[in-house]
């Protein structure tokens, strides 16, 4: 018998996988056995060469979330290309950085457009097939913004609390038809999201301080929990935002 934490056979669909966070979720899932598809803008050859070293197949989509147009074609070209769809992770996402006073409508509606609408349509156009098989995995990337408010990224911390409020309302209506949909919300990673924190000085020995594990995040450090929440060991687990933040939250 298979381990809990076991996805061989399981196809995973991975928006924004070509760095970062989105990188990270999609290696740990092929070392745990999935087939992955991944979407989004950049093509994803690093990742793809590391997935299909693992001997896991690999999947490139050209997708631009920025509007929900490529949502379905997404969906469609996983289930041709790999044969199947069993988890859906919403990762891809955009972080723009100016005073609340002088925030344009364009940087609102971008990130927007890219963090939230895209991560809600793309559930949709899962769920509908999740639905018809009986099962499937959805997990949304939240942030350390869906608890808290942040500084000068007004749209990035409102989308990112309207992503723990849709990853509720999908599990109320969908867990009882076999979907589990929950987030992870990642602390400080190193990534390129954050890398004018990181160069600021005063600012990122402000957030090192305060983190209990006393370091930036890396992308791997979200691999466990990514394979937990696309197995069957979390079947009974929906609606849940789990922070992986090195204790941030905790202080």
């Amino acid at each position: 018998m298979t381990h809990p934490f076991d996805l061989t056979g399981k196809v995973a669909l991975v928006t924004g996988a070509n760095t970062g966070l989105g990188q990270g979720i999609a290696i740990a899932l092929a070392e745990a056995g999935a087939d992955i598809a991944a979407a989004g803008i950049v093509p994803a050859d690093e990742t793809a060469e590391k997935i299909k070293a693992l001997g896991r197949k690999f999947i490139n989509i050209d997708a631009n979330l920025i509007t929900i147009e490529p949502v379905d074609r997404i969906v469609k070209e996983t289930l041709d290309g790999l044969g199947g769809l069993d988890i859906l992770v919403n990762n891809a996402g955009l972080i723009r950085r100016a005073d609340a006073v002088e925030f344009s409508e364009k940087d609102w509606d971008d990130v927007m457009n890219v963090n939230i609408k895209s991560a809600f349509f793309m559930s949709q156009a899962a769920g509908k097939h999740f639905i018809a098989q009986g099962y499937g995995k959805i997990i949304n990337i939240a942030s350390m913004l869906s608890f808290q408010g942040g500084i000068r990224v007004p749209s990035y911390t409102a989308s990112k609390s309207g992503i723990a409020g849709i990853t509720r309302l999908l599990a109320n209506e969908w867990a009882a038809k076999g979907i589990n949909i929950n987030a992870i919300a990642p602390g400080y990673m190193s990534t390129d999201n954050t890398a004018q924190i990181r160069a600021d000085e005063a600012r990122n020995k402000s957030i090192l301080d305060r983190i209990p594990a006393a370091r930036w995040g890396d992308p791997a450090d979200l691999g466990g929990t990514a394979v937990f929440l696309a197995s069957r060991a979390s079947d009974y687990v929906n609606g849940a935002v789990i922070p992986v933040d090195g204790g941030w939250l905790a202080r």
